[in-house]
């Protein structure tokens, strides 16, 4: 415990600790906890990791010399010695807190082939969210036992996952993943899904939120969803090549309760694209592509002509108007997105508008960010890019580093509209308005928000399309509508 060597007032108390390891998602809720305490001003207890050393040297509570990724780094500052301690306190006995009950229980499997080994044959999927080194030998004892896997993990080398789809393939089982954040498998959600009506559409998806988007509005049509099943981001990639693409499609053709199947994915490799059309062509269930490109760049209009097919009439999507007004001249486009699909579907749309639109994800190398998040001109972030989820939670879990960035976006005097994407469903932010809508209204830019949702999600669409609107923000249920709207106002600058 010591002064604060920055100056800011309060001392502080900085430590790493090895040998520990806690979930990110723990991590945060913990830091939350412990910040909302009197007296404590500042609280960041998460894994050593490059990002969040600098996140914590930006709070000026940096750790003196080195520290390991697979450290735990404790970081406080308060108003005085007393409440420090007992913030530090707080936090020894959040992170060692158990369950505890008067009942003896069973001593829980330690692997996935442990688990499966107590479980009937009836038991199909296992789902894996260790991190990413540790996931390729649960996922392969799955497939060793039968089973298919969901592997929410990410950091997993992609000769690895092409070694673990070939074994699922000639095992007749799936993998979903690496990094598959959202499925729906018999009505059950996985990881980031939403609450959607049954019905006779499979989705294949090697994006979350892109999957999320597509069942969120065919949902608002009245359209149900039979499976959703996600590929992993990487699977449509050269270097794997749409291996599950290829066997989830297989699996939906044979489906008897699947009749249509729309296949969503960010931009592929032309070879692996032209691979799976021939594929998909061949199946007897009819495959509609919601593939972007920069010649179908819209999810939206993808949903629109599946509902063409299905004889169903394109609804008006829900809208709130919000009161965001064209932005000052020389305005450029801010969009802080959690969703990697659904940003580079904004950067699709903008970039025949705006010219070259920069990111940590861009559409041409030429146009990466770096690091350089704060950088000038038209931006697109993904804060859900696994360069920015190590050792921490989602921004759909955790918006910390989104909130960061608005604000430092309105302290920076840069004319900006604001584009956002605000994704709903289970796993997600319980009350996501609860938060950005203070950080909106102290940016005071226009604001617009693509809110991915429906009715029946536990926060509910409505409930936090109306919080987003007072804020002043236009809020829609289409991210394409969301960006053409965010360029309207720019448009009017001009």
């Amino acid at each position: 415990m010591s002064p604060s060597p920055d100056g800011s007032e309060g001392v502080r108390h900085v430590s790493l600790r090895s040998g520990v390891y806690a979930d990110s998602v723990r991590l945060m809720q913990v830091s939350r906890e412990v910040g909302a305490r009197p007296g404590v001003a500042a609280v960041l207890v998460a894994m050593a990791t490059p990002l969040n050393l600098e996140l914590a040297a930006g709070m000026g509570l940096a750790p003196d010399g080195g520290a390991r990724p697979d450290e735990l780094l404790i970081a406080l500052r308060a108003a005085d010695d007393a409440e420090l301690a007992a913030a530090v306190a707080a936090v020894d006995a959040a992170l060692s807190a158990r369950e505890t009950s008067g009942e003896a229980r069973a001593v829980p499997a330690r692997t996935i082939g442990a688990a499966l080994s107590d479980l009937d044959a009836g038991s199909a999927l296992a789902v894996i969210s260790v991190p990413g080194p540790y996931a390729v030998a649960e996922a392969a004892d799955a497939i060793a036992a039968g089973r298919s896997a969901l592997v929410f993990s990410d950091g997993v080398p992609v000769e690895h996952e092409v070694a673990l789809k070939r074994a699922a393939h000639d095992a007749g089982v799936l993998v979903m993943g690496p990094d598959c954040g959202t499925a729906i498998v018999s009505g059950v959600a996985l990881g980031f899904a939403n609450v959607v009506r049954p019905g006779a559409v499979g989705l294949v998806a090697a994006s979350g939120t892109g999957a999320q988007q597509v069942s969120c509005l065919l949902d608002a049509a009245g359209v149900g969803i039979s499976h959703v099943l996600g590929v992993g981001g990487r699977d449509l990639s050269a270097a794997v090549g749409g291996l599950a693409t290829l066997d989830a499609l297989a699996a939906l053709d044979a489906d008897e309760a699947t009749e249509r199947v729309l296949l969503v994915s960010k931009p592929p490799a032309p070879a692996v694209a032209e691979t799976v059309r021939r594929t998909a062509d061949a199946l007897s269930v009819p495959v509609r592509s919601a593939v972007l490109s920069a010649d179908s760049p819209d999810l939206t209009a993808a949903v629109e002509a599946l509902l063409g097919d299905l004889g169903v009439e394109v609804p008006v999507w829900p809208s709130r108007p919000g009161t965001a007004d064209a932005a000052a001249p020389g305005a450029v486009l801010k969009g802080f997105y959690s969703g990697g699909t659904l940003a580079d579907e904004a950067m699709l749309i903008a970039a025949p508008v705006l010219g070259d639109v920069r990111s940590n994800t861009p559409l041409r190398p030429e146009l990466d960010l770096g690091t350089d998040l704060a950088a000038t001109g038209h931006v697109v972030v993904d804060f859900g890019d696994d360069a920015l989820t190590v050792g921490r939670a989602h921004p759909m879990i955790d918006p910390t580093l989104r909130l960061d960035a608005i604000a430092g976006l309105a302290g920076g005097g840069e004319p900006a509209v604001l584009l956002l994407d605000v994704v709903l469903g289970y796993g997600a932010d319980p009350d996501p308005a609860a938060t950005l809508v203070p950080a909106l209204q102290s940016a005071g830019l226009p604001a617009v928000v693509a809110l991915i949702g429906t009715e029946a999600d536990p926060q509910g669409w409505s409930r936090q399309a109306d919080a987003l609107a007072e804020a002043g923000a236009a809020v829609f249920a289409s991210n394409s509508a969301a960006t053409r709207y965010a360029l309207s106002l720019i448009g009017d600058a001009e």
